[in-house]
C-alpha cells in the first residue's frame, strides 16, 4: 500500500517547530538591516535581512542562512543563524523564489544572486568577501549542499546581478538536506511521513512535475551530481529518525565528499527527527560555532 502525501501544512508545522526550537532573536548591541533586494526589482521573494553588531571595526566574516519549508514555503524572519553575530560574525538572511512561483533551479540561482550582491558589497557593509559560509535546514540544507558542490557550474548562476562576482562559499553547515532527490522514496523506512514520488510531494512540486519523470531536471538539482576536490569544508548533521528526509541522503553526501578528497563531518544526532530540540543542544551549537570560526576567521 502506497504512503500518501504528507499533508503540506503538517510537513511545514514540523520544520517550523524545529526551527523555532532553534532560533535566537538578534540581540542588543546587533544592527539589522531588514528588507534589502538583493535582485532590483526582486521584490519580497528576492530580499534579505543582515545582521551586523554595532561596534565593529574590522571587516567580518559572513554566514548566510537559507530557510527551509519544503522549497514552498517560509521566510527569512527566524532561524539559528543571527545568534552567530555575538560570536564575531555578520549574519544574513535570505528569501528565495518560492516552487509555485517559479520550479528549479530558479532557488539556487537567487541564492547564488545572494551571495554575489554580498561578496560585491562587502566593503559597504563590513564583511570579509573571502570568507563566507552557508547555513541551512531542509530544503535550505539542500540549498546549501548545492551552494557548495555547485561554485563552477554556471549552468545554475542565473542572470541576475554581476555575474562577474563569485557565488563560491566557504564553508557549508547542511541541517539534513536533501542531496539526491529521486532515491528519496526508495531510500525511505516505514517511519516515513511522506511518498517523495507522488506529483504533489515537495520534490515533485520543485520541478515541476512527478520526479521520476523529471530525472534529468532533478539529476540537476542534486548537490551530489557535482561534488568535487575543490569542494568548501562541509558539516553535515542529521537526525536518526528523520521522517522526512532520509538519513541515507546525508550519509551518501558526506561519503561522496570525501571520497573526492574534500573535507567532511556527519554529526548524526541520536534520537532526532526533522530538526527538534536534539540541534540546538550545547554540544550541537558549539560545533557549529567552531566549525565556522575554524574555516571562516583568517589566520592571524
Amino acid at each position: 500500500m502506497s504512503k500518501s502525501p504528507l499533508p503540506l501544512v503538517l510537513t511545514l508545522t514540523l520544520f517550523s517547530l524545529a526551527t523555532a526550537l532553534a532560533a535566537d532573536a538578534p540581540n542588543t548591541g546587533v544592527k539589522a538591516l531588514r528588507d534589502i533586494e538583493y535582485v532590483p526589482g526582486g521584490g519580497r521573494p528576492r530580499m534579505l535581512d543582515l545582521f551586523l553588531p554595532e561596534k565593529s571595526t574590522a571587516a567580518l566574516p559572513l554566514v548566510v542562512w537559507i530557510h527551509g519549508g519544503a522549497w514552498s514555503a517560509g521566510s527569512k524572519e527566524g532561524g539559528p543563524a543571527p545568534r552567530l553575530v555575538a560570536e564575531g560574525f555578520a549574519v544574513a538572511s535570505i528569501n528565495y523564489r518560492l516552487s509555485q512561483q517559479a520550479i528549479f533551479p530558479a532557488q539556487i540561482e537567487d541564492c547564488k544572486a545572494a551571495i554575489r550582491f554580498l561578496r560585491g558589497h562587502a566593503k559597504e557593509y563590513g564583511i570579509d568577501a573571502g570568507h563566507i559560509g552557508v547555513f541551512g535546514a531542509s530544503a535550505g540544507g539542500h540549498l546549501v549542499a548545492l551552494l557548495g558542490t555547485s561554485g563552477d557550474v554556471k549552468d545554475l548562476e542565473g542572470k541576475d546581478g554581476d555575474l562577474a562576482v563569485s557565488s563560491r562559499v566557504q564553508a557549508v553547515c547542511d541541517w539534513f538536506g536533501p542531496t539526491d532527490l529521486t532515491k528519496m522514496a526508495a531510500q525511505s523506512g516505514p517511519e516515513s511521513r511522506l511518498n517523495h514520488d507522488a506529483p504533489q510531494s515537495p520534490e515533485s512540486r520543485l520541478v515541476g512535475g512527478p520526479i521520476q519523470e523529471r530525472k534529468e531536471l532533478a539529476s540537476r538539482a542534486n548537490p551530489l551530481t557535482y561534488v568535487s576536490r575543490d569542494d568548501p569544508p562541509f558539516l553535515i548533521m542529521h537526525g536518526d529518525r528523520d521522517p522526512l528526509v532520509p538519513l541515507k541522503q546525508s550519509q551518501d553526501l558526506d561519503e561522496a565528499l570525501r571520497a573526492a578528497g574534500a573535507e567532511s563531518k556527519l554529526q548524526i544526532i541520536a534520537g532526532a527527527g526533522h530538526g527538534g530540540p536534539g540541534f540546538d543542544k550545547p554540544e550541537a551549537v558549539q560545533m557549529i560555532r567552531e566549525f565556522f570560526a575554524r574555516h571562516l576567521r583568517p589566520a592571524p
